[in-house]
């Protein structure tokens, strides 16, 4: 865990910390390994030795399935969002590196990614397999992320608050599920018009332990336009962030996480004296992706 000296957080008396949850496993960074553990075990507990799952071009879930589906020995089928495009994405490149079957699907067909007829039908085509959602959140996707809690717990760790970005809400999700009503979380939504994620992450954990929990704020004031939106700002602040902390953030999430941790910090939202422990999930594969589509802006890091 890292102290972060930002001047927002010494005005309010806050301490400001960042777990390097990205640091967790080698090449599964972050919050995709926490949501594919239990997945991998139930999928090898039904016999299956295949995974199908979903996403776009630019994808860290897919590319955690296909990297999970090389380490563990899964045959890993990803459906991917849109038509082939001439040159695949550094994402699709790694992913068929990782010896992924890509299947691509029209952006329509791929709204069904949700409805289990057209699943059997792509089961059907494409063959037997443990199908992942999209992002890979589900029940047991929840039951990997609640560790964290526990591992923060178990080492002692002093803290008042967590922060996460969110996509689907699975990882805020399963944060609460660790919590168990226990200090707060803050969910920085990464999506624009995300308000349809407290009915997300509250059917989540309910499905998962059967409950709902309140001891969460989704903060949707650093979305930058949308989901892999970006602007001038942030790119300007992952790069001064770089430069202060020698940490590389991504413009899709984690980028988006500190910037809404500190405009809640600079608004009073946590107490003078309270620790405030930021997580990064990772994310930084997506850095190709961007310098291959704009040119090499990102932190001389990545």
């Amino acid at each position: 865990m890292q102290d972060l000296a930002e001047s927002a957080a010494e005005r309010r008396g806050v301490r400001l910390r960042l777990l390097r949850d990205d640091w967790q496993h080698p090449e599964l960074p972050g919050n995709k390994w926490r949501k594919l553990k239990y997945n991998l075990l139930a999928a090898r507990e039904q016999g299956h030795d295949a995974l199908l799952t979903f996403g776009g071009a630019y994808s860290n879930h897919l590319a955690a399935v296909a990297a999970a589906g090389r380490l563990q020995g899964f045959r890993t089928l990803g459906v991917v969002r849109g038509e082939e495009a001439p040159a695949l994405s550094p994402t699709l490149q790694q992913c068929r590196a990782d010896g992924m079957q890509l299947h691509f699907v029209s952006r329509e067909a791929y709204r069904r990614r949700n409805d289990p007829a057209w699943v059997a039908e792509l089961l059907t085509t494409l063959g037997p397999a443990y199908v992942l959602p999209e992002g890979g959140t589900n029940a047991l996707a929840l039951r990997g992320v609640a560790e964290l809690v526990q591992e923060l717990n178990a080492a002692g760790e002093a803290y008042d608050a967590l922060t996460v970005a969110c996509g689907t809400g699975g990882t805020l999700a399963g944060l609460l599920t660790g919590l168990d009503g226990r200090r707060q979380a803050v969910g920085v939504a990464a999506l624009k018009g995300a308000d349809w994620l407290r009915t997300e992450v509250d059917a989540l954990t309910e499905q998962a332990v059967g409950r709902r929990y309140a001891n969460y704020h989704l903060h949707h004031g650093a979305h930058f336009g949308g989901y892999a939106s970006y602007s001038t700002e942030l790119l300007g602040f992952i790069e001064e962030f770089y430069l202060r902390h020698r940490v590389v953030l991504d413009p899709v999430y984690t980028g988006k996480l500190l910037v809404g941790t500190l405009q809640l910090i600079e608004a009073g939202h946590f107490a003078p004296g309270s620790t405030v422990v930021a997580v990064h999930t990772g994310g930084l594969q997506g850095w190709a992706g961007f310098q291959q589509r704009f040119g090499s802006y990102p932190p001389a890091a990545v």
